[in-house]
């Protein structure tokens, strides 16, 4: 980016850096592009170092000539299962020249007018000992024991970082206007923390951002390494060759210059998409030059995505939890709107139901009759100024801002009353509103390096900024932030308000203005049902997947619930969304199951039953999952069982429904609760507030439930009361940093997981004894305990257990070899013993033990 000396900086030069195009490469690999027929078009410089041929050697020829014949194969079906440019596939531990250690191989397509294949590779660093599924599969199963946001980003940033071994994982998370925020963290102890600091949109440009919406993973493994050109180098007119997609692509000299400042010698980023946008970064640190293995960056690309799925599901619950607010907002509202009251009136009385959902300070309803201000408010001419600014815009939408001044500047003066508004429309022909507004929200915001110094002009180009020491910056004149969620609760109540003005209006010309706003309370309506539905679906694919053993049990499983589902709204859409017949769903159920012959096995018995659609769903997928067990494991898999269903109504109108199987197998308990058994025994209870109770008899699987009344009465259903979970007993709480001294990642994630919930601050995970040593060293008494793995592949953890004890500092040992084991007499005494697999009640145990022997 050449730029004068004495020109003004342009920063946006940097989001014009073609940084997909550079080039070249980093030289831990090397490249190869071919055409689809197999001729090499282009190769790295250092191709020579892997396949003893000079570049201008390897250029023309075809790869079949160059590769091992059966690894070129097994290239070419990975090449062949790629779907769209932005794909990569893997290839680990191949081949690529008989009789020469192996390559990990990574493939893609290049964009371009012709299809170009490009082959990259490195040296294959296999682990045999890394188990990369298993690996994934227990980052997943902690991080999903988080109880919010936060801690899942802490434990996600700890995971990485066990993973891969670098000194810092950040969980960067970008705002709308392209800053960043660290808001998970895993560091080293002699490392400055970066939480809570916001980063200018500078430091990342918008081309650099898109890139990472097409490549999940970017490693940087030594900023001081010489990048390595592609050659042949284009000619004049010829396009470079496009490494979007690239593995071993090189990096801008900026951002090399911006990781110096930031004393970093290898960084890696992972991305963190929701949907088709960034919402942010694994961004991972390292003060030394690093290559994790081909291996372990897979694992962590994948951990990434299966992350980036568990951010959107956890966003869009709480998205439903407001969505569900709303919803009873929208109930409570029209339940209070008389016919005989004017409009003006009626919005009075809600004013105070949006103030309790939507805080603010103050509020403004805007009609044509007249303006009404409560609270603290603009005066009466600012707000009709705000207004005519309002009726500029689209005015069938909601508008939110933390600064009314940047929209309608002769505000500005009043900030300390109203600095922010979210301004709801409830009609549009005569451009009614009620508006919030915010008082002024004084409050500072520290930025990683003063924000207006975002470069530095070199003689000759951009330099980055070189200072990232916290910088406090004090901003008036905004109010706090409209959050997502209140600014759907704020959609919500629009369709609300509509339908409100609908039931006031009077005469022809009303009814004509309310068709639009009738049309658009019925696509709210649909809006809010296919999100309910996109939830449950999301919701089975997520716990059927926790449960299945293997891929083909997991598409059973999760065909049949989705088949179940669709059998219930087969039967809602034909009967229009009405009551439907009890008999007919356990009938549907039944019958994808034993066709025709079901009446041989099946007995149904009860007054003819109509359930609300409301309910349908839930009592679909419990009739389905009892179907499903009676067939696989009950009554109905053998020849002679048979299921009995009876039903009954309550004086109250409760439904009780009963099932009883016999003369199938000799039940027993099921050994572990799986997603069914949860659904069957919770289901009722947590979504109908009923009853449901499920007993294992030798004889045969008994369970009763109850219905409450307004599930099989046609009327409104209220909104439902959500069940308040038991708390879980409180673990032992400790305090201080422990050490795990373990060489099996997965071992050593779930004992720091374990010791972080019994209430240590911090755990220091390492995998030899010099690095327990050096822990040691660093930390002195400030260790509060250590838990040491005995045997450590080719040595054991004896050394570090002996500088314990001098040191007396707490300790235990865990070994796989039961408890059994053998100790010099100095530590026999003073050491506790737990066997692996670890779990939570021994290692509480044995810290409690542990700590309480120390202090006596």
């Amino acid at each position: 980016m050449s730029q004068a000396s004495d020109a003004p900086l342009d920063l946006t030069s940097c989001d014009r850096e073609p940084i997909h195009q550079l080039g070249q490469v980093q030289p831990w690999g090397f490249l190869l592009s071919a055409t689809t027929d197999g001729t090499v078009r282009h190769a790295s410089a250092n191709v020579a170092d892997h396949l003893k041929l000079a570049p201008e050697a390897v250029i023309g020829r075809r790869l079949d000539q160059l590769l091992d014949r059966q690894s070129l194969h097994d290239i070419r079906a990975r090449l062949q299962g790629l779907q769209g440019l932005n794909q990569t596939d893997r290839l680990f531990s191949l081949p690529l020249i008989a009789g020469r250690p192996p390559y990990d191989v990574a493939v893609h397509f290049a964009p371009g007018e012709m299809p170009i294949m490009v082959i990259e590779a490195e040296p294959s660093a296999a682990e045999p000992r890394f188990d990369a599924v298993g690996t994934v599969k227990g980052m997943m199963s902690r991080l999903l024991r988080a109880r919010d946001l936060a801690g899942m980003h802490d434990r996600a940033a700890r995971q990485v970082r066990a993973v891969l071994g670098f000194d810092r994982v950040m969980i960067y998370r970008f705002d709308a206007d392209g800053t960043g925020e660290v808001v998970g963290e895993s560091t080293a102890e002699r490392l400055d923390s970066f939480r809570g600091l916001r980063f200018p949109a500078s430091d990342i440009p918008k081309q650099a951002r898109a890139l990472y919406c097409r490549n999940w993973l970017r490693l940087i493994a030594d900023v001081d390494a010489q990048a390595v050109p592609i050659l042949p180098a284009p000619t004049p007119g010829e396009a470079v060759l496009d490494l979007s997609s690239s593995v071993l692509r090189s990096v801008s000299p900026v951002h090399i210059e911006y990781l110096r400042n930031m004393g970093v010698a290898a960084s890696l980023s992972i991305s963190i998409m929701r949907g088709e946008e960034l919402w942010g970064l694994i961004a991972c640190h390292h003060t030394e030059p690093l290559l994790p293995s081909f291996q372990r960056r897979s694992t962590a690309e994948l951990f990434g995505q299966l992350y980036s799925l568990q951010i959107e599901s956890l966003e869009r619950a709480e998205a439903t939890r407001h969505d569900n607010e709303a919803r009873a907002a929208h109930e409570r509202v029209l339940s209070a709107v008389s016919t005989e009251e004017d409009l003006a009136r009626t919005l009075q009385r809600i004013a105070e139901e949006v103030r309790q959902l939507i805080p603010c300070d103050g509020i403004a309803i805007h009609t044509a009759a007249h303006t009404e201000l409560i609270g603290a408010t603009p005066d009466k001419a600012s707000v009709k100024g705000i207004i005519a600014a309002l009726n500029r815009g689209d005015a069938s939408r909601i508008f939110a801002t933390r600064e009314i001044a940047s929209h309608y500047p002769p505000v500005a003066a009043q900030a300390e009353v109203a600095a922010g508004m979210l301004a709801i429309p409830i009609s549009r022909a005569a451009r009614d509103y009620i508006i919030l507004f915010r008082r002024e929200l004084i409050h500072s915001i520290a930025w990683a390096g003063d924000p207006a110094k975002l470069a530095e002009q070199g003689t000759e180009r951009l330099h980055p900024r070189r200072s990232f020491e916290t910088w406090q910056q004090e901003v008036r004149g905004r109010s706090a932030p409209w959050l997502e969620s209140e600014r759907r609760v704020a959609e919500a109540l629009r369709v609300t308000l509509l339908e409100v003005v609908v039931r006031l209006s009077a005469g022809a010309a009303d009814q004509r203005r309310s068709a639009n706003d009738r049309q658009e309370l019925l696509i709210a309506e649909l809006n809010h049902r296919v999100r309910n539905i996109l939830a449950l679906i999301r919701a089975l694919v997520q716990r059927s997947r926790e449960s299945a053993e293997t891929l083909e049990s997991f598409v059973t499983v999760l065909n049949g619930r989705i088949q179940s589902l669709a059998r219930a709204h087969d039967q809602l859409t034909d009967d229009r969304w009405g009551p439907i017949a009890l008999r007919g769903m356990i009938e549907s159920e039944f019958h994808a199951y034993l066709g025709d012959r079901q009446q041989e096995r099946i007995s149904l018995s009860g007054p003819p039953v109509l359930v609300e659609p409301q309910a349908l769903t839930v009592l679909a997928l419990v009739t389905h999952e009892l179907a499903t067990n009676a067939a696989k494991y009950g009554a109905l898999s053998n020849r002679h069982g048979a299921v009995e269903v009876r039903w009954e109504l309550q004086p109250d109108g409760t439904l009780l429904v009963h099932w009883r199987e016999r003369g199938g197998p000799p039940v027993n308990p099921p050994n572990r609760r799986g997603f069914g058994t949860t659904v069957i025994e919770r289901s009722i209870p947590f979504e109908l507030q009923g009853q449901a109770e499920v007993r294992y008899l030798r004889e045969g699987l008994e369970a009763d439930f109850s219905i409450p009344a307004r599930f099989v009465q046609i009327g409104v259903e209220t909104a439902p009361v959500a069940t308040v979970l038991p708390r879980r007993s409180q673990p032992l709480r400790v305090s201080g940093t422990a050490m795990v001294l373990e060489d099996s990642t997965l071992l050593a994630m779930d004992a720091e997981e374990i010791l972080l919930e019994l209430g240590f601050d911090k755990v220091e995970v390492v995998g030899t004894v010099p690095a327990a040593l050096g822990v040691l060293s660093r930390l002195g008494r400030q260790l509060a305990f250590a838990l040491l793995d005995v045997n450590l592949g080719d040595q054991t953890s004896l050394p570090a257990a002996l500088a314990l004890h001098e040191a007396g500092i707490p300790f235990a040992f865990a070994t796989g070899y039961g408890r059994g084991l053998e100790l010099p007499p100095e530590l026999a005494e003073a050491a506790s013993v737990v066997p692996k697999p670890y779990r939570r009640q021994d290692i509480a145990e044995l810290v409690g033990r542990t700590l309480r022997c120390s202090e006596e």
